[in-house]
């Protein structure tokens, strides 16, 4: 294979697991750009912990991880984070900072050491900004910040570092409907320009409507990944949320709403359509 038809990125057999439990075993996945995948499932499945791997931020058990071709263990940590970034799912503000000077950070892995932020550095962290709709909020402390807005610096933080592809850990955490769909487009608008973008979502409806991927997680080591379309179905999301979903028709799309079926009815169900004496 040459070097012009490997994958952006690849992880092959990748297992992620806590003490006494396996959460995803073999996990086969490549990244191409100018695609959205969202990871769903339940909370503990292990959706932050293998976007957290993916990203090279904790160690591999076991599989590999290959970026541009190469082991990912080839590249230095600051090669790294010019090609990829991580939207964490919480933000510490560890230290006083503007709202500014907190975007800015996100320059930094382009920026040789012992050398000063350009010019063209700060223009890019503003128009970071103008896209969260923070720009107005530059000179604010960080320690002033709603919830929200607090998000949504985080995210200009990620879009000023610049990569190839964005690992986002519920990026739409703490944001009104409003500046959800702001993000997620933005994040579309990325990928059409050429970039990668991985995205935990706990919305189905989201990733049905933004995602060209989806990756289901169920917790117990299994897996399935596909196009959204194929991937998303009642019977499907009903097994990895444990409550029954029910898909509606919205404007010519599937709208899944939880029709409210505890986890125990729904293995007696899933069971009797198993066994032939019902339907789903």
């Amino acid at each position: 294979m040459t070097q012009a038809m490997k994958p952006l990125f690849s992880a092959s057999e990748l297992t992620v697991s806590v003490p006494g439990r396996t959460l995803v075993r073999k996990l086969n996945l490549e990244l191409k750009p100018g695609e959205l995948i969202a990871i769903l499932g339940q909370n503990g499945a292990g959706k932050s912990l293998t976007l957290h791997t993916l990203a090279n931020l904790r160690k591999i058990e076991d599989g590999d991880i290959e970026l541009g071709g190469r082991p990912i263990s080839t590249y230095s940590r600051r090669v790294i984070a010019q090609r990829m970034a991580l939207l964490p799912q919480n933000s510490d503000d560890i230290f006083p900072a503007t709202v500014f000077d907190t975007a800015l950070i996100g320059r930094h892995p382009h920026i040789e050491p012992l050398r000063w932020e350009s010019t063209q550095d700060r223009q890019f962290a503003t128009e970071c900004l103008r896209k969260m709709d923070l720009a107005e909020l530059a000179d604010r402390e960080i320690a002033t910040l709603s919830g929200g807005e607090r998000r949504r610096l985080a995210i200009a933080q990620t879009l000023a570092q610049n990569p190839r592809i964005f690992f986002l850990d519920e990026p739409t955490n703490h944001l009104d409907p409003q500046h959800q769909l702001d993000v997620l487009e933005l994040f579309v608008e990325r990928a059409r320009m050429g970039a990668t973008v991985v995205a935990c979502l706990h919305d189905v409806n989201l990733a049905a409507r933004f995602a060209d991927r989806c990756l289901l997680l169920y917790g117990d080591g299994r897996w399935h990944l596909g196009e959204t379309l194929e991937v998303l179905s009642e019977e499907r999301l009903s097994e990895l949320y444990q409550v029954r979903m029910e898909a509606l028709d919205w404007r010519g799309q599937k709208l899944f709403i939880a029709a409210g079926s505890s986890a125990t009815e729904l293995r007696s169900s899933m069971y009797a359509v198993a066994s032939g004496q019902a339907t789903l």
